[in-house]
């Protein structure tokens, strides 16, 4: 199936260069006297942001913890950097696009990670055809594809960000959408309505299938594919709906190894998404399915088991003068195991969060989000824990 799925990729890949390839020579031609006079270095554009957390404030169960949403959370936590990042891109020639994006606040430490690393090849002359290649966000879900920059809860659900660890991996992605969309998606970004940017109305990808910044551990690859549409009503008023999928093999890791322990395990996933942008009411629904590895703390043994999980978020766009105020709530809900972590670690997660964000300016965000939490999260290290807890949650975050 997958060595069909890579087939069908590159046909598509050639196809497509084949129809545009009339034009490349015509299309160089007419930009080489305005590139002889202005070097690729010169293209390059920084920007970046910053987020300072505290979890602390009205603490009720400091063993409530959540390691993929916030290493900070429940005992010993105190002011965190959740993300430092400064992103370089631009385009150095009129079909090729660069990404770079380090995160000097990974891993709970405050130490340097490549969370990006890509260029977009332009296949056509609007460049509505493009290859990406390297590590960028695999396209399954909005809101793993929604920027921590603009996405109002605090942390992704634990429903769809658990199929891909930090979202990204190594790969090779095919994207299309027509020159109008693509617009459309790069103004749900810009005017502040929090979209997820630009990954196509149509997205197939192949990628290593371990997650970002991990060695691969076995000989397959994974395959994605997504379709999505963002309607315009002719009130104004925008809708988007999608649908992705994924599936692969995972190689887990174990904290003791017999003959009869199982690592590689196959997975997938499926489901939809509706999103209803905040004009001044905005409302996202996403839920998936699917099978992977879980721990089964009854015979302390990783087994292949059902995943489904998901959320619904209702918030509201209010300007006064110069101010922009988001109030907003979520619920997300996640039954299934975490394929990243030890031992396929068994999650039960039902949690409620309600929550303001506050704009003064564009170069300052400050959010504040009550949660109220039930996780049960168990491995062999520690077999029975189930944890209920609330905490309310400090955000600043600065843009440059």
């Amino acid at each position: 199936m997958r060595k069909l799925f890579a087939l069908t990729l590159l046909i598509a890949v050639w196809a497509t260069i084949s129809v545009n390839a009339r034009n490349t020579e015509n299309d160089s031609v007419q930009v080489e006297k305005a590139e002889q006079s202005q070097q690729w270095f010169d293209k390059i554009q920084l920007r970046g942001y910053a987020q300072l957390r505290y979890n602390r404030l009205f603490e009720t169960n400091p063993q409530l913890q959540c390691d993929q949403c916030d290493k900070s959370w429940g005992e010993n936590g105190g002011f965190f950097f959740r993300r430092i990042r400064m992103i370089f891109y631009g385009d150095i020639h009129e079909r090729v696009y660069f990404y770079i994006q380090p995160d000097f606040a990974s891993g709970g430490g405050n130490f340097a990670q490549i969370r990006d690393a890509y260029f977009d090849l332009g296949l056509d002359a609007d460049q509505e055809f493009r290859l990406r290649i390297g590590q960028s966000k695999v396209p399954f879900g909005f809101e793993n594809l929604q920027s921590s920059q603009n996405r109002i809860p605090l942390d992704r659900n634990d429903g769809l960000n658990s199929a891909v660890a930090n979202e990204r991996d190594i790969g090779l992605m095919l994207y299309y959408a027509p020159k109008k969309i693509r617009e459309r998606f790069r103004y749900l970004v810009s005017s502040g309505l929090k979209g997820s940017g630009d990954y196509g109305v149509l997205a197939l990808g192949l990628y290593n299938g371990q997650t970002a910044n991990q060695p691969e551990k076995n000989n397959s690859m994974h395959a994605v594919t997504r379709a999505t549409y963002p309607f315009e009503l002719p009130s104004g008023q925008i809708i988007e709906g999608s649908l992705q999928g994924y599936t692969g093999k995972f190689v887990i890791e174990r904290s003791t190894l017999t003959d009869n322990d199982q690592r590689e395990f196959r997975e997938f996933r499926y489901g939809p998404s509706v999103i209803v942008y905040p004009q001044p009411f905005g409302l996202q629904a996403e839920f998936n399915w699917g099978r992977g590895p879980e721990f089964n703390p009854e015979t302390m043994n990783v087994e292949d088991k059902p995943i489904r999980g998901g959320y619904v978020l209702g918030s509201y766009y209010i300007e006064h003068g110069k101010n922009t105020y988001i109030p907003f709530t979520r619920y997300h809900y996640y039954n299934g195991g975490k394929k990243h972590e030890f031992d396929a670690t068994k999650h039960r997660v039902k949690e409620l969060e309600l929550g303001v964000e506050w704009q003064p300016h564009s170069n300052f965000e400050l959010v504040a989000m009550y949660t109220i939490s039930d996780r049960t999260f168990e491995n062999s290290l520690n077999p029975q824990n189930r944890q209920k807890g609330n905490l309310l949650r400090l955000q600043a975050q600065i843009n440059f």
